[in-house]
């Protein structure tokens, strides 16, 4: 394929099932490239509800593909009910190849599933394989418990086909932290491919909204989307309600796909509390969290990275299950002195998890407690990345434009 350093062209793909964290970890990396590369137009194909409600840059947009909902037993299910799966994977699968053929990308980025979900993405993959586009596999630093990978993988023959496609693999964290694919069995080519570009940097918008942070110091609850994360805001409520000496002003943010009934009973229940204020969603928890005194989290991969990009101390209550990534990154960090971790069964003790609450806001900030941790180079490892496979960065059409730091 002939580069168009004119109008270069990045696809990225996000299967976006569950919560917001692989729309929003596509966002990131497009809004960066488009800031370092004039002429640079990137598209989104996503499956998730709400992607309208968030802003994007110029040069950056998305296309929205039919909503599937991964459920608590690990099955999926068409957002519209009316619709069998089948019907909807097939509508999914339809516009994605469509999309790829009319925008022509000169890359390929696809979010953390091989072949797309149920493998809707392979025939794309085929089809831009056979046209030249430069194919990516973006990778979380923690994928899943080794054994629960491997067993999934197998299922589906993924490594084979990750070696048959991709020509390179980005892991968003740095090697020391954390290998997704550790314990699995790794081609030696699939091996060479990948390329730790490390943990995604974050900032604030440029243009505050004002009254949108709080007035005075406060600690910030978050569940990311919020679909599993009632039994977090139960806790931190049950929290304040047992200990009159936790007076933290708090803001929580339940999160989108938190489920309609257990929104409403936390949202009443959190009323009785002078020192809570609960609302549903925000669509710039940047600057939520660059605000807060301290974060509490269940610590997805997205606001993991705003932790250690506004260096806030941070009490993770990691989810355990069906899938045990947090709990492996939330380990990691509390080992190298990053956050403080309490299990779920911990965090239902209201005492102990109010003693944690009241201690946060003087807890160390990840800074203090290890320097290696904070290395946030990813968004500055893709744009080289990026601008070496598109030709000469001195070109009129594709210059780059330095980092406001």
């Amino acid at each position: 394929m002939t580069r168009r350093l004119e109008d270069a062209r990045i696809l990225m793909y996000s299967h976006d099932t569950f919560g917001l964290g692989h729309l929003r970890r596509c966002r990131t990396i497009a809004h960066s490239l488009v800031e370092d590369y004039r002429g640079l137009n990137i598209l989104i194909i996503s499956g998730a509800t709400i992607a309208g409600a968030f802003d994007y840059r110029a040069r950056v947009d998305f296309v929205k593909i039919p909503s599937v909902i991964k459920l608590h037993n690990g099955d999926y299910t068409s957002l519209d009910r009316h619709i069998e799966l089948d019907e909807t994977l097939k509508m999914r699968q339809s516009i994605i190849r469509h999309t790829a053929e009319t925008f022509k990308p000169d890359i390929f980025i696809v979010d953390k599933e091989p072949m797309g979900l149920r493998g809707e993405v392979e025939e794309t993959l085929t089809y831009l394989k056979a046209h030249g586009t430069t194919l990516v596999l973006g990778l979380r630093e923690v994928m899943d418990a080794p054994h629960l990978l491997e067993a999934e993988w197998k299922r589906r023959d993924t490594m084979r086909k990750i070696e048959q496609y991709y020509d390179t693999i980005w892991v968003y964290g740095p090697p020391d932290f954390y290998d997704p694919l550790t314990e699995l069995e790794v081609p030696p080519a699939v091996r060479e491919r990948m390329n730790f570009v490390g943990f995604l940097q974050r900032s604030v918008p440029r243009e505050e909204l004002p009254g949108h942070k709080p007035d005075g110091d406060y600690i910030l609850v978050t569940t990311g989307g919020g679909g599993d994360g009632a039994d977090l805001i139960h806790d931190v409520i049950h929290a304040y309600q047992q200990d009159p000496e936790l007076t933290h002003k708090a803001l929580i943010v339940l999160g989108p796909y938190m489920p309609v009934k257990k929104r409403e009973k936390l949202i009443r229940k959190g009323s009785k509390i002078p020192y809570i204020k609960i609302i549903e969603f925000d669509n710039r928890m940047e600057e939520l969290i660059a605000g807060a005194k301290g974060v509490v989290a269940m610590g997805g991969y997205n606001t993991y990275c705003e932790i250690l990009s506004f260096d806030k101390p941070a009490l993770i209550v990691p989810r355990i299950q069906p899938r045990e990534e947090q709990l492996i990154r939330a380990r990691r960090a509390a080992e190298l002195g990053l956050i403080e971790m309490l299990l779920p069964s911990e965090a239902e003790d209201p005492l102990r998890f109010a003693a944690a609450l009241k201690a946060l806001p003087q807890r160390a900030p990840p800074s203090k407690g290890c320097a290696n941790g904070l290395r946030l180079e990813g968004l500055v490892h893709i744009s080289d990345i990026v601008g070496g496979w598109l030709g000469d960065q001195s070109n009129e059409h594709l210059s780059i434009v330095k980092k406001s730091s």
